[in-house]
């Protein structure tokens, strides 16, 4: 169920259905927004959707592959008609297909760009319209600690890395119309993907979690809430004269 012609703000959050995502929609629908729930199907964001009407807030589920063009401008489309234009925008689906380069398809090197880097890109162009006549956007790009370089993910890393420079230059290009870009790069979440990698390395995910800890400044690893909480203030009004930049959340400062 939707509010029609609600008041609200429009945020829209891809990978939407569990961790990072699902945090993120949960958090700016608290804040007041109407979330557009996005993730491969809509069913999959259905539990998401679900915790966010049960809290009072606002949220549709939408089903798309970001990587490819027409589903991206079908979704928006949608969400426009369904919510209103859209004017919040978090790119934070992401996959992973960790190797060694040797042992690194093609396939995995491609999923993993088409994802990440061609997915924001796809949703970010459908979005930045309606954000452009109404005066106001903004654009939060999950980026990653791994954007420094992490054995086994030359294709993730460069995919996180491109992400940074995307953001800048859409600092660049929006500014003008009232839109900010920023980046955020989490370090250690746990969530399915990390322990996914503990599954690839072959360690078992709370002694996975409890190594990452050890060298974190904070002492602990971090949890999707604290990424949702920063993009929070970023997607918000006094967030205006912050744009273009990457901020580190991995409980403690990166090089």
């Amino acid at each position: 169920m939707t509010e029609q012609n609600s008041p609200r703000r429009v945020a829209v959050v891809t990978g939407a259905a569990r961790g990072i995502g699902a945090a993120t929609a949960e958090r700016l629908a608290a804040d007041g927004y109407a979330v557009a729930v996005v993730d491969l199907a809509a069913d999959a964001g259905k539990d998401t959707v679900d915790r966010i009407l049960a809290a009072g807030g606002t949220a549709l589920a939408v089903g798309a592959d970001v990587s490819d063009a027409e589903q991206v401008e079908a979704a928006v489309a949608v969400i426009a008609a369904e919510l209103g234009a859209p004017v919040v925008l978090v790119n934070n689906a992401g996959v992973l297909r960790d190797n060694l380069l040797f042992k690194m398809s093609e396939s995995d090197w491609d999923t993993v760009m088409n994802v990440h880097l061609k997915g924001a890109f796809l949703m970010t162009r459908a979005c930045q319209k309606h954000m452009v006549d109404a005066g106001f956007g903004r654009i939060v790009n999950l980026s990653s600690s791994s954007a420094q370089g992490n054995r086994g993910q030359a294709n993730y890393s460069a995919a996180k890395a491109g992400l940074q420079g995307f953001t800048k230059t859409l600092a660049i290009e929006l500014g003008k119309f009232g839109i900010t870009a920023n980046a955020v790069a989490p370090g250690f979440i746990a969530t399915d993907m990390t322990a996914a990698t503990a599954a690839r390395v072959g360690i078992e995910f709370e002694a996975f979690k409890q190594a990452a800890a050890s060298q974190i400044p904070v002492n602990r690893v971090g949890v999707p809430e604290d990424i949702a909480n920063t993009i929070s203030f970023l997607a918000g009004e006094a967030a205006g004269f912050v744009s273009g930049q990457v901020i580190y959340v991995a409980g403690g400062p990166l090089d």
